[in-house]
């Protein structure tokens, strides 16, 4: 072990169950609330022959989950009526009044939700009366009250485990969840569906061993809905990389050849998978990406990927010009960023989340959709979105989220009051330094290049897949000498140096897309650099390469 990565798992605090995780030390899938009746419910569905229809999302964890679960159901002996996703634009989170209607179309007696569910009571109540049945998988929060479901398997329950006291539909106490305990709240929606996967092989509706097969899905949307991949987690990523590395799935195989990933991570998946499989969502159905995900044609699957590069590049290329519109025109000095224009609906969060890294500021973006205006919150520390809208509730018509991000809908003549009540309610709570919670945190100080070596690369392959609570390790490099500058790209976007220690040693760094002011470093500079190291192959020599995430001129 060499001593750079010997100091990074001390300071982590990383154990040799998290180095190598063992698939047999997973939770158990009864430590989840209602599972056991929503095992016995699947039971009578095919011993009656009945119909289900899986409801999912549009992201890419409700498209993994509902793929994750028409296969399992399929390996249960248990007719899938359909797979039904909501669309963003029209039916927007959560349930559709669409699935009481499609249920009775397709003649389901009973629907299985994945990714959401847990607050739609009036639309589970629904089902009910005509005379279907709901199990409810999901992750989110839920509210007081939980809908009339045969089960609602949702580690979040506030009556189960971790989150208090009481027992729930499966007898779970406040100690029922004591194994897995807060392991188990961090699953994705496509962890809980694997969970379910996992308790029907206890019933022995699925053979043994066929559930890991379901695990590329659930490392791909653990991923891409920034779960902590710590505990519970870990294992199933872990073995999820393994899963993927010999996928079956020819929409994988296909996505992963026309995104160009050359080595399989956690960066992979969340800037090359992810986005490529969210775009069909934002910009016009996450059909296409279920329908990638489910074919076992080879022609369709290369087709379908083809469309989501499209999408993807189509996406990117109208944030992109939102983003240097916004530039153009100025942001203004208020706290919080309140911008709206003309821009397609599904990807007002991203340029949200954009102006954020640049301005280090909230900020909501907006487009007129109808007769109001609808956007996406983005924040950071102490300044809490959900907060922020129920104290500026006058000048809102809809929304909600989380502290982080949201959603929300402005009335067409609402847009300057809603800003100058988001303003004044920031100002109110007197909140100081808030940009320290955006600064890049190095793991260790590397002051001898030579320590980043290609041994050093494949021991921090141990700890991938990277993700959140795991992030890919980062090294500041203080001091260095430029001693090569280049910019590259079509348009000199991109950053290339070669940096020098006191003792000789150099390091090739690259940067993609790099902001204006580290485009301008000279030969002959002292910077200091923050980076991720990774190994490079040219023309059969194998090398360490810096990825640039931050540089300061001395």
């Amino acid at each position: 072990m060499s001593k750079i990565f010997e100091q990074l798992v001390e300071k982590r605090g990383l154990t040799r169950e998290f180095l190598e995780p063992r698939y047999e030390k997973c939770a158990a899938p009864g430590e989840l609330p209602d599972m056991a009746a929503a095992v016995q419910r699947l039971g009578q569905a095919k011993a009656r022959g009945e119909k289900v229809l899986i409801y999912g999302d549009y992201d890419v964890d409700g498209v993994t989950a509902s793929t994750a679960l028409d296969e399992a159901l399929r390996l249960a002996g248990i007719e899938v009526a359909e797979v039904m996703l909501p669309n963003r634009f029209t039916d927007g989170y959560g349930m559709s009044r669409k699935v009481v209607e499609r249920a009775r179309e397709t003649g389901a007696k009973l629907v299985v939700t994945v990714d959401c569910g847990s607050r739609n009571q009036e639309i589970v109540q629904e089902l009910l009366e005509a005379g279907v049945e709901t199990v409810v998988t999901d992750h989110h929060e839920c509210g007081e009250t939980l809908p009339a479901a045969v089960a609602v398997v949702n580690p979040k329950r506030w009556d189960v485990g971790a989150a208090g006291g009481g027992a729930g539909k499966s007898g779970l106490g406040a100690a029922g969840m004591e194994t897995g305990g807060v392991e188990l709240r961090e699953l994705a929606g496509v962890g809980v569906v694997f969970k379910l996967a996992q308790a029907l092989v206890e019933a022995g509706m699925i053979s043994a061993g066929q559930e890991k097969w379901l695990l590329d899905l659930v490392l791909i949307g653990t991923i891409c809905d920034s779960m902590r991949l710590r505990g519970e987690n870990r294992r199933l990523v872990y073995y999820g990389m393994k899963v993927l590395e010999k996928t079956r799935r020819v929409g994988l195989q296909e996505l992963l050849r026309t995104a160009g990933v050359k080595r399989l991570g956690g960066s992979a998946i969340g800037f090359q998978v992810g986005p490529r499989l969210n775009a069909a969502g934002r910009m016009e159905t996450a059909e296409k990406a279920l329908r990638l995900l489910m074919t076992r044609r080879r022609t369709e699957a290369a087709a379908l990927a083809m469309e989501l590069e499209r999408l993807n590049q189509e996406r990117r290329a109208q944030q992109q010009a939102a983003v240097r519109e916004i530039g153009r025109r100025g942001v203004g000095a208020a706290p919080v960023i309140v911008e709206a224009g003309e821009w397609h609906e599904g990807i007002l969060g991203i340029i949200a989340g954009r102006l954020v890294e640049e301005y280090q500021r909230p900020a909501f973006v907006l487009a007129q959709v109808g007769d109001c205006y609808k956007g996406s919150g983005r924040s950071f520390g102490d300044f809490n979105l959900a907060e922020a809208l129920r104290a500026t509730e006058k000048w809102v018509i809809g929304g909600g989220g989380h502290a982080a991000a949201c959603g929300v809908k402005v009335p067409l003549g609402g847009l300057e009051g809603f800003t100058e009540a988001i303003n004044r309610y920031y100002e109110g709570l007197g909140l100081r330094e808030q940009e320290r919670f955006l600064e890049l945190k190095e793991d260790l100080v590397v002051e001898n290049l030579a320590e980043l070596s290609l041994e050093l690369a494949e021991e921090l392959r141990q700890l991938e897949p990277f993700g959140e609570g795991n992030g890919e390790p980062r090294f500041l490099l203080p001091g260095m000498r430029v001693v090569e500058a280049a910019r590259l790209g079509a348009e000199g976007q991109h950053l290339r140096l070669v940096v020098e220690d006191e003792r000789g040693g150099r390091l090739k760094l690259m940067r993609f897309f790099a902001p204006e002011a580290e485009l301008t470093t000279r030969v002959g500079e002292r910077v200091s650099v923050w980076v991720t190291v990774e190994e490079n192959v040219f023309r059969g020599t194998r090398s360490v390469e810096g990825r640039i995430e931050r540089l300061e001129r001395a």
